[in-house]
């Protein structure tokens, strides 16, 4: 039996359009389906968006619109931003799907029986921006310190989820790695919450809130948009709901053979309910934990967060308007290290654009195509097979190794300084060896190669991050006869 893979992004809330840190999930989430797909490995990669709540419907009501009708015109940018980035993601799902729907009312009426939720009352302070309660701890200076806003007193009826019952639990998993989370600092940042503060009980349901799916025992309360939100990783696999655990060892239970997710991306400001929330609704429901939750940074812009006021904010379309699809992918990729905020901007990119594809890759491509084709010399390289590793990519099983291990451990930026090392030896090699001034053919053809098999060996391992582009120099460097081809990438 193959492997499986199962990887997400969140499902990213239509408060607004797709912006650069959504795409930069959603990129590395792809690079990861797309390389473990190549790996012969039986893969599912879930992503879509988060529809639900107080929010939402506020932002329907400024516009004069239903809220439906906005999360369908929100939604849809996302599905046109990720076709536009060559996302392979194998579901989009969105939270107002009826079948997950339907699926969130069974899995809380499931807790609800089990005793894991019951009518309490809520009195404290609730950001409207983050739709998350908030204590005293959490604020910096009185602020939310991701929305900058004054969280607003608030006390009403809900249903209250006993988190604090899987404390213990929880963080006797998260300690052992029985519950990954990386990069490590990001781990010891949730041990330390929860032995510092502790787990306390939270809302699951708003009494005042219409936009949302209603509680199946009390229909004058709608669920909480992030319980709602979470399901959507098991309803994305076709759960329903009322499964019980046992068949799935036995790859069955309504969809759920994929499960539990072996990587689960997300920026830091969602991983603290990710980690606890989240996990704790898994127990309640007797299902398995998720594998690991990566979590990366932020993006700065010259220095400076995003924000809509600044006139800094990064769009999808922008990217590839300006740099085509996969070097857009490449520019995100290679930005930062995965895990840590990053700083970009539109002269980093073009400089980055400049160095490292039009006068690295693509010059080194064309430079090598158009020596071959004018001496008219055929080389046999090694060949590719569509299996990944597997494949004949030569001899450079020390390349394979390194590359595989950083990619294993969420390095994409490391993935990629291996195979652009590759690249600027093979430039060095011609630089040394000046192969356009000798006249003997045999001579060139034992320079360019071993030039042009490592060009063909990068081209293979860079498919997850630049799919067309690496097919098309795998088709290029696989023909009998060689040729110089249309620049890959033309200057900025």
């Amino acid at each position: 039996m193959p492997k499986k893979f199962y990887i997400t992004t969140p499902v990213y809330y239509v408060n607004d359009v797709p912006h650069i840190g959504h795409t930069y999930t959603t990129v590395a989430a792809d690079v990861l389906a797309r390389w473990h797909r190549a790996l012969g490995e039986e893969t599912f990669f879930l992503t879509g968006t988060d529809e639900h709540g107080a929010k939402i419907e506020t932002k329907a009501r400024e516009m004069k619109i239903a809220p439906r009708k906005y999360a369908d015109e929100i939604s849809t940018k996302f599905k046109q931003a990720w076709r536009e980035l060559n996302i392979s993601h194998d579901n989009f799902l969105r939270t107002t799907d009826p079948a997950h729907v339907k699926a969130v009312q069974n899995a809380l009426q499931q807790m609800y029986d089990k005793g894991d939720i019951y009518l309490g009352k809520y009195e404290g302070l609730y950001c409207r921006g983050c739709e998350q309660y908030k204590s005293e701890r959490d604020l910096a200076d009185g602020l939310c310190p991701d929305h900058l806003l004054a969280p607003e007193k608030m006390s009403e009826e809900c249903y209250t989820f006993r988190l604090s019952k899987y404390q213990d639990k929880l963080l006797k998993l998260i300690k052992n790695n029985k519950l990954k989370i990386l990069p490590v600092n990001r781990k010891n940042e949730i041990v330390n919450f929860i032995e510092d503060q502790g787990l306390e009980d939270v809302s699951f349901s708003r009494k005042n809130v219409g936009w949302g799916i209603p509680i199946p025992w009390d229909k004058a309360h709608t669920i909480y948009v992030w319980a709602d939100a979470f399901l959507n990783y098991l309803t994305g696999l076709g759960w329903d709901g009322t499964n019980a655990p046992t068949p799935l060892s036995k790859g069955g239970a309504g969809g759920l053979k994929f499960w539990p997710p072996t990587a689960q991306l997300m920026s830091k400001d969602i991983l603290r309910v990710h980690a606890t929330i989240w996990q704790a609704m898994l127990l309640s429901l007797g299902l398995p934990l998720s594998r690991t939750l990566f979590v990366h940074g932020y993006f700065l812009v010259d220095g400076q967060k995003m924000s809509k006021s600044l006139g800094n904010v990064i769009a999808p379309d922008e990217l590839v308007k300006k740099y085509g699809v996969d070097a857009s992918r490449y520019l995100l990729m290679s930005a930062t290290v995965f895990g840590r905020d990053g700083d970009i901007g539109w002269k980093k990119f073009d400089e980055k654009y400049n160095a490292d594809l039009a006068n690295g890759l693509g010059n080194l491509v064309s430079r090598v195509a158009n020596l071959v084709e004018k001496n008219k010399l055929e080389l046999k390289l090694s060949g590719f097979a569509r299996s990944g590793v597997a494949r004949k990519i030569g001899s450079d099983k020390k390349l394979i190794k390194a590359y595989r291990e950083s990619m294993e451990n969420f390095k994409f930026d490391q993935a990629l300084k291996l195979l652009w090392q590759k690249l600027r030896d093979s430039d060095e090699i011609l630089s040394d060896k000046k192969p356009w001034k000798l006249e003997d053919k045999k001579a060139v053809k034992k320079i360019l190669a071993p030039v042009a098999q490592n060009i063909l060996n990068a081209a293979g391992l860079l498919e997850p991050f630049m799919p067309e582009v690496s097919q098309k120099i795998i088709n290029q460097f696989s023909a009998k006869q060689i040729a110089k081809g249309e620049p890959l990438f033309p200057r900025i």
